[in-house]
């Protein structure tokens, strides 16, 4: 793409430089931007991406697109400079152009729980055929799907994450990927105060809809109660199920290996993490394989192969012999479940579980905490530590299960310091999980160091 293309795909302006010069890499950050690669500035609510295009041209930017706005601040240069009115707009224009020349299918993940995990889980068995262009870490909005889409270069498929927060942003992330294949993980009450209710929440995530091409497939989690034998019009529905009646069923469950049937015959898989959510994840990555004509084998093997991302049931060990499940990158109710399913798996003698707050409940925080308090009084761990506010109606409701000697709750990480190094011993295993928000990787931290 060279300049004058860019120009022309987003209505902009040739501040200073030249119209030929050939751009290759796209970024919004000056701190990460590769020698060669076009900056974009960014007006965000925090900060204005624009003033800081020096320091991009500094760290080796060829080219740097800003706004309008922020015209009468550019210092007279003869390095290459785009002005539009609008970057994110510019970024959906330029994306959108990269995928039609391109013409490659793309697969889109959404849902309240498990994006990342279904996301690499359907990226191991899809890259055992074609190379894959994946969104990496928290790439999933509207800057960052684009982003994602201008850094194709030679691939044969894109497998897109996407996120929301309220109502039309999936439409808006949809509008621009055009998806063959989407996959809806789970309706779950995650950003319910912004959303208000569970209707809104499936209304957002069925958004993913509205820019599926024509022949299109949507592979969705039929054991959700939202997305159960939902009735929708002209739409190819590809479901997954361990308890409701599925195209594709997993049976004959034990522990890391399950069964599915797959026209009329019986193959077997691996799931080295040992909970239902992670067997569904993988339907639905053997699903969209299936979709794709990839060859059984290569999808048992993608299955098999897949590695879990960082900060989601992570296992570290600390420097005096803890082991250490690290899942504190995000949490709700239901993760919370699946990783005391997981933690009650493990070999070790002692089970700990330091759990923290699950953001964004507003009016229903009590409700979803006490939640996993109960699952806990019916499924004994050792010891439970509960940090936070709303944290505390898990341990409320956990007491009415399990010995209450073994159970404290502390208003802050700080507090709860001691009593985690006094309680921690070589061979213990604990589980440490919160919001990000909460910044329990702090305590993952201390843990590593100090137990």
């Amino acid at each position: 793409m060279k300049v004058k293309d860019i120009i022309k795909t987003c209505d902009g302006i040739l501040f200073s430089g030249n119209l030929d010069l050939s751009c290759n890499n796209f970024s919004k950050d000056t701190r990460t931007i590769n020698k060669g690669d076009v900056y974009i500035g960014i007006k965000g609510d925090n900060f204005d991406g624009n003033i800081f295009y020096q320091d991009a041209f500094n760290n080796g930017a060829c080219a740097c697109i800003l706004e309008e706005s922020f015209i009468l601040k550019i210092k007279k240069t003869d390095k290459t400079i785009i002005i539009v009115k609008n970057s994110i707009e510019a970024l959906k224009k330029l994306a959108i152009k990269k995928l039609k020349e391109k013409k490659i299918p793309v697969i889109a993940v959404t849902g309240s729980l498990g994006k990342t995990s279904t996301r690499n889980m359907i990226y191991s068995v899809v890259s055992k055929k074609y190379k894959t262009l994946v969104t990496e870490k928290n790439y999933n909005n509207n800057i960052g799907v684009p982003l994602t889409i201008l850094k194709l270069k030679d691939e044969e498929l894109i497998l897109l994450e996407m996120g929301m927060n309220h109502i039309g942003e999936i439409e808006y992330l949809t509008s621009i990927a055009k998806p063959d294949i989407a996959i809806i993980t789970n309706v779950l009450p995650i950003h319910i105060e912004n959303l208000g209710s569970m209707e809104n929440i499936l209304k957002a995530k069925l958004e993913i809809l509205s820019g599926l091409k024509e022949n299109g497939a949507l592979i969705i989690n039929n054991d959700n109660k939202y997305l159960n034998n939902i009735m929708l019009k002209n739409v190819n529905v590809i479901t997954c199920g361990i308890e409701n009646n599925s195209d594709y069923m997993a049976y004959n469950i034990k522990k890391y290996k399950y069964k599915v049937n797959i026209k009329d015959k019986i193959f077997c898989f691996n799931n080295h993490i040992g909970t239902k959510p992670y067997i569904l994840n993988g339907l639905l990555a053997i699903a969209t394989g299936l979709q794709l004509n990839i060859d059984i084998l290569d999808i048992q093997n993608g299955i098999n192969e897949y590695l879990l991302t960082e900060g989601r049931l992570e296992k570290t060990t600390s420097k005096k012999g803890v082991i250490i499940i690290n899942d504190s990158y995000n949490a709700s109710a239901e993760s919370m479940i699946n990783a005391i399913d997981f933690l009650l798996n493990q070999k070790e003698l002692k089970k700990i579980a330091i759990l923290g707050d699950i953001n964004e409940t507003g009016t229903y925080a009590q409700e979803i905490h006490e939640k996993v308090g109960k699952y806990l009084a019916k499924n004994n761990i050792d010891y439970l530590i509960t940090i936070g506010n709303n944290s505390e109606y898990i341990n409320i409701e956990a007491q009415k299960g399990m010995d209450l000697n073994n159970i404290i709750h502390f208003e802050t990480k700080s507090d709860a310091k001691d009593y985690i190094k006094n309680l921690l011993n070589k061979g213990d295993i604990v589980l440490v999980k919160a919001s990000n928000g909460n910044k329990f990787i702090e305590i993952v931290e201390y843990i590593k160091e100090f137990c």
